[in-house]
């Protein structure tokens, strides 16, 4: 391969892309991060922390043990990035919650996750009545029929992960350069000549970790990115005394003690506002999960909007026509951070793709 001015050019600064980046950088290559605008649509701002791998493979098993791969990575992970950064995560790993509000939904996650269990026996689960939960949580709610509780699940702060991987990634001398949107990617000298509007730079590979953005930037090399947006609103509260120390899908108590609640999804373009019906709900449902939360204060909600393919699931490739070229796209950057850094990065090398990503092409929507 011919020298290029770097080594990798990495479009995207997000979670996907940074912990590529890092990744890439403290294993000696060259890399520079290719960052949109302030005001560019971000995944990472609508992040609810979780490091979760319970239900994860429903459609496809393999999906499951690779979040699993990436949780399991996550402990020597998180503790380089702290000494990297000298800022505290907030990660734990006590394993997750998913409670259930009545029998049938208690009954269908039990189902779920014994199918899955009966694939690979590393995603265990328990069963927990509500007796069981209480003994846990004792601040569950009276109507709450019980939970799946699994040892695999734990949760970190995304935004001070994200600054982590930042100040990680300066450190093993990588470049990043915000206010760069891509607006073109062609081949030149064996590697991509990179145009930003403001700047022309070549690189010998390029991976698109754009997220929505990579739905521009993929033909531009010969690739597809079948993502599409779904908007997931949030609310965070003031700060309550310790009672969850269990992350649970809808209701998360952070390490400074508020409270982040969520789980909506909406099919609503690139309208990443927020809406008081799904406010309400979100409220009305944290409280039916823990009363206590009845008078405690919202502080702040927003929305944001989720990188989704049709079947919810990655996409991982390497250009046919643009050998080099490589997209990665998902909607769980944090949970699959630690194997973005970890295992993903030994195939941008050069290394063998990962078994485990074989079905992560996006040809499987070519039908």
């Amino acid at each position: 391969m011919m020298k290029h001015e770097y080594d990798f050019a990495v479009v995207g600064g997000g979670l996907v892309g940074m912990a590529i980046a890092y990744g890439l950088a403290k294993r000696g290559q060259k890399t520079i991060v290719l960052d949109g605008e302030d005001s560019s649509v971000r995944a990472a701002r609508g992040n609810f922390g979780l490091i979760w791998v319970s239900g994860k493979g429903r459609k496809r098993v393999d999906y499951g043990r690779w979040s699993l791969e990436s949780a399991l990575l996550w402990p020597a992970f998180a503790a380089e990035l702290e000494e990297a950064s000298s800022l505290s995560l907030g990660y734990s790993r006590p394993g997750g919650i998913n409670i259930a509000l009545n029998d049938d939904a208690l009954a269908g996650s039990v189902n779920m996750l014994r199918e899955l269990h009966a694939h690979d026996a590393r995603l265990t689960y328990e069963v927990l009545d509500r007796k069981q939960l209480a003994e846990r949580v004792p601040e569950v709610g009276q109507s709450v029929a019980g939970a799946v509780y699994s040892k695999n699940d734990g949760h970190v702060s995304p935004l001070y992960t994200l600054r982590a991987l930042f100040l990680a990634f300066e450190r093993t001398g990588g470049e990043y350069v915000p206010e760069a949107p891509v607006k073109s990617i062609e081949r030149a000298n064996g590697g991509f000549r990179i145009d930003t509007g403001k700047r022309v730079l070549e690189a010998g590979r390029v991976v698109l970790c754009a997220g929505l953005g990579n739905r521009q930037l993929a033909p531009m090399v010969g690739l597809t990115a079948p993502v599409a947006p779904l908007r997931g609103q949030i609310l965070v509260t003031e700060r309550v005394r310790p009672f969850l120390k269990y992350p649970t899908l809808s209701v998360r108590q952070t390490a400074e003690g508020s409270l982040l609640l969520g789980e909506s999804a909406e099919d609503t373009g690139m309208d990443d506002g927020v809406t008081p019906e799904i406010v309400a709900h979100i409220a009305r449902k944290a409280v039916t999960q823990f009363p206590l939360l009845n008078n405690v204060r919202v502080v702040r909600a927003w929305g944001a909007l989720r990188v989704m393919t049709p079947d919810s699931m990655p996409v991982y490739e390497e250009s046919a026509t643009h050998p080099g070229a490589f997209i990665a796209t998902c909607h769980s950057g944090v949970t699959l951070a630690a194997a973005h850094c970890e295992l993903l990065v030994g195939w941008l090398l050069g290394a063998q793709r990962p078994s485990l990503l074989n079905y992560f092409y996006a040809k499987r929507f070519a039908v």
